[in-house]
């Protein structure tokens, strides 16, 4: 299969550049690097500049890798009495360049004033500094055919990891050896790693929508809702959650799985290109309030993922953005009860140019979360 095009990514960087009416874009943000490069280490940025060829700024500690992984790409260097903030204000005062836009997003006040401290340094022809927001990530919102090819193979290793864990559930196990197990199958299937800490979560456990795996048992409650997903060698990733009834449900339980899946599926027939995120938000929000719900959903509905497991394109209430072809998003509503248990059923959805297409295949059916568990 053909590898990602990153100069034509780094070509309609420089568009967005030019709309905006800046020189050049300081890229410090460690996705954005990568998406904008190849480049997999960290610690180092992209200087672009209008008239100007990429050039990817660093250390001697990766001098070796850059040249294996962005070939044709000017590297610098800086030496151990250098820094990073010199570096770049020296090629900005060579290319004689005024406006250079940073990451706002990325870059801490600290080493906000390095680099107008190393800028003022050459005088008062010295370029300016302008703030930036989201012109990468906005590129990164719609995927193209290597970054679905990845995102599809992440998901198939996700899923195949979670077959071993529901296959193999027994009362005695806790949280954390459920964890522990999802991540090891999640390797033996070609995995590079976990897209983050997956949430293994019992009873009360559950109803926390970030908790950390502990020390409970599958023994202690019904419901075991499990938040996983795969990384894959190019660094793209899935996420996943699906809530397993590991006992008798009680009515309640089988209620608030209802009203989630109800919710989730009226949530993804309403998304396709050219419908407001919040109103499919809306959607979701208001069957999960008019089922008496309403105050345990507080998340967002869903979010874009990719090179990093939260990107751009959020379903909130709060959301200005609409959906387009070619985004790849999650779609996890939830009720969360304080001290009794939470469900959450999430699957990862590509908007596509008729509607969209759910690319996870785990059952997701009340009857299909039933489990057997072992003694």
């Amino acid at each position: 299969m053909v590898g990602p095009n990153y100069d034509s990514r780094r070509g309609r960087l420089q568009k967005k550049l030019r709309e905006a009416g800046i020189d050049g874009l300081l890229v410090t943000g460690q996705a954005n690097v990568r998406y904008l490069t190849g480049f997999t280490g960290d610690s180092s940025w992209l200087l672009m500049l209008s008239g100007h060829p990429p050039v990817l700024l660093s250390d001697t500690r990766y001098e070796t890798q850059l040249a294996d992984e962005c070939p044709g790409l000017a590297v610098e260097i800086r030496d151990a009495g250098g820094t990073l903030p010199r570096l770049f204000a020296k090629l900005a005062r060579v290319a004689k360049v005024r406006r250079v836009g940073f990451e706002a997003d990325h870059v801490t006040v600290s080493l906000l004033r390095q680099l107008e401290n190393s800028l003022a340094s050459g005088g008062p022809e010295a370029a300016v500094l302008t703030d930036t927001a989201g012109l990468v990530e906005r590129l990164r919102e719609v995927k193209d055919k290597f970054e679905l090819a990845e995102i599809r193979e992440a998901i198939r290793i996700a899923e195949r990891g979670f077959a071993v864990v529901r296959s193999s559930l027994r009362g005695s196990q806790t949280e954390t050896e459920i964890r522990y197990l999802l991540e090891s199958a999640m390797r033996d299937f070609g995995g590079s790693g976990t897209a983050f800490e997956p949430i293994v979560g019992v009873g009360p456990t559950a109803a926390l929508p970030h908790a950390h795996a502990g020390e409970r048992r599958v023994s202690e409650h019904s419901v075991l809702l499990v938040d996983w997903g795969a990384a894959v060698k190019s660094g793209y990733r899935s996420d996943l959650t699906r809530v397993l009834i590991t006992g008798k449900p009680t009515k309640q339980i089988e209620k608030v799985y209802g009203v989630v899946l109800g919710a989730q599926r009226a949530a993804i027939s309403a998304i396709r290109p050219g419908v407001r995120c919040a109103d499919v938000d809306r959607i979701a929000r208001g069957m999960i309030a008019d089922s008496g719900f309403g105050k345990f959903f507080g998340h967002g509905l869903g979010h874009g993922f990719g090179l990093e497991i939260h990107e751009s394109v959020r379903m909130s209430p709060l959301s200005e953005q609409v959906f387009e072809a070619g985004m790849v998003v999650t779609v996890e509503p939830g009720v969360y009860l304080p001290g009794k248990f939470g469900v959450r059923i999430e699957d990862d959805l590509l908007v596509t140019a008729g509607g969209c297409e759910v690319l996870s295949s785990v059952p997701r059916e009340f009857e299909d979360s039933l489990s057997g568990v072992l003694a």
